[in-house]
């Protein structure tokens, strides 16, 4: 289906709602000077909308880079999380090639969280497994545990700074990942 200039914007518009009308208006201005510039050249509204691509695509191009942006001002969980959901609606590739890294990357980043924590906590659990079982407390397996514990504490402010490097980390890969799937060389301009 062809589409007059009218027809373009409105529904790009529509597909941008996530982002401010600020910045809403700034990219429809850009894309309206794209029909200003190809009908003083001479060119068709509809031959003009064709050569832009859909608004959709647009869209989700857009709105990844919003999130990623956004992302990588700010990596909280949330941040992180929307740019990771934008960049899988560029396509199945990304998909792919996003999810198993991000996967494996969380479960092992959990999994030393999870035992970091459990280290912290182990004094707690060997004095409340010696009040159930009454007479089987030994100092050993109590300093040990505090021993642990230590281990822990260091671990989860390690695994702290880590996540923090891991977010930053993830958000620069997305954005490289959107560029190959959008065939940006480095010498080009993003």
């Amino acid at each position: 289906m062809t589409m007059n200039k009218k027809q373009f914007l409105d529904q790009l518009n529509s597909l941008l709602k996530g982002i401010s009308l600020e910045e809403r208006k700034e990219i429809l201005k850009d894309y309206e000077d794209h029909f200003t510039f190809g009908i003083g050249a001479g060119e068709s509204e509809e031959t003009i909308a064709t050569s832009l691509g859909t608004p959709r695509q647009i869209s989700k191009e857009i709105l990844t880079m919003y999130h990623l942006d956004k992302a990588e001002d700010s990596s909280t969980l949330g941040n992180v999380m929307r740019a990771v959901w934008a960049a899988f609606g560029l396509g199945f590739f990304n998909l792919v090639v996003v999810l198993g890294p991000i996967l494996a990357i969380a479960f092992v980043a959990l999994a030393v969280w999870v035992v970091g924590i459990g280290f912290i906590v182990s004094p707690l659990l060997v004095l409340i497994s010696s009040l159930f079982y009454t007479g089987t407390f030994e100092w050993f397996e109590f300093l040990v545990s505090v021993a642990l514990s230590g281990v822990g504490i260091l671990m989860t402010i390690g695994m702290y700074f880590a996540t923090q490097a891991l977010a930053k980390g993830f958000v620069r890969y997305l954005k490289f990942n959107v560029k190959l799937v959008k065939g940006v060389t480095k010498n080009e301009k993003y």
